[in-house]
């Protein structure tokens, strides 16, 4: 995990946070342009994580639900003022992407879906975001007007091929399951291959497993340079709940996610 030392500028943070900050070395651990996360190196490491107003409210939510069935760490304080503001626990160990882990990508593949199925099976019925589906296609409407897409994802050659794959897919796709929604190795938590817990919970909630099981093979392939593990994540998580088709279709999607 990226962990860069700097000296805080308190003046653009919350005086509530102040004592917190104040003579404890302080890391910036940022990892997209969209939000800042700053390490504090305190009652076992603190994570401060800002970003536009009301961007962090689902976040909050699905930290908290987590944590609840000791799946993630606590969330300590929730702010939405000007921008909001998530002050979480440290989960113990490393994510996924330490150099121990990535050196046994066999195992890692393994221990992947075997993580992934068992988080597909909890009990949802207490979640506190619903249908998040619905949510998802929603936004790959809202890019598609909007002309934001990508389409390194499953090689589409056009926005408007992705697009009807897409919306050709959406009502098979289900809100039948607890999902991470962005399950990548920097989002999962390990001490010596156990797990220890998800973070960056945003994008959770009821949906379709599909969508975690696309960005497993997805950081796979990315971290590792190469497809070759795909398999072997599928198979330890079970071929018997998954649907080539559905994946596609969520591939198409993620071209405007």
């Amino acid at each position: 995990m990226k962990r860069t030392p700097i000296t805080p500028d308190l003046a653009h943070i919350p005086t509530v946070f102040h004592p917190l900050l104040v003579g404890s070395r302080v890391y910036d651990s940022s990892c997209s342009p969209e939000a800042r996360v700053l390490y504090i190196e305190r009652e076992g490491g603190l994570f401060l994580k800002s970003a536009p107003r009301g961007t962090l409210e689902k976040e909050a939510q699905m930290a908290r639900y987590f944590h609840k069935k000791g799946l993630g760490a606590p969330v300590l304080t929730y702010l939405s003022e000007e921008r909001d503001w998530l002050l979480t626990a440290r989960v113990r160990g490393e994510d996924a992407t330490d150099a121990r882990y990535l050196a046994e990508p066999a195992r890692l593949a393994e221990t992947m879906g075997e993580m992934l199925r068992a988080l597909h099976e909890e009990d949802f019925s207490d979640c506190p975001v619903k249908a998040r589906m619905n949510d998802y296609f929603a936004t790959v409407a809202e890019n598609y007007r909007k002309g934001s897409f990508d389409l390194s994802f499953a090689g589409f050659v056009t926005a408007e091929e992705a697009y009807r794959r897409a919306t050709a897919g959406a009502p098979y796709l289900q809100n039948d399951t607890l999902v991470h929604g962005d399950f990548c190795l920097p989002n999962f938590l390990m001490e010596n291959w156990r797990f220890t817990g998800y973070i960056d919970l945003g994008n959770g909630g009821v949906g379709d497993r599909h969508v975690d099981l696309f960005w497993g093979a997805w950081t796979l392939n990315f971290n590792l340079h190469t497809d070759r593990y795909r398999d072997r994540f599928f198979d330890a998580y079970g071929r018997d709940r998954i649907e080539e088709e559905a994946l596609l279709t969520v591939a198409a999607a993620e071209v405007f996610g």
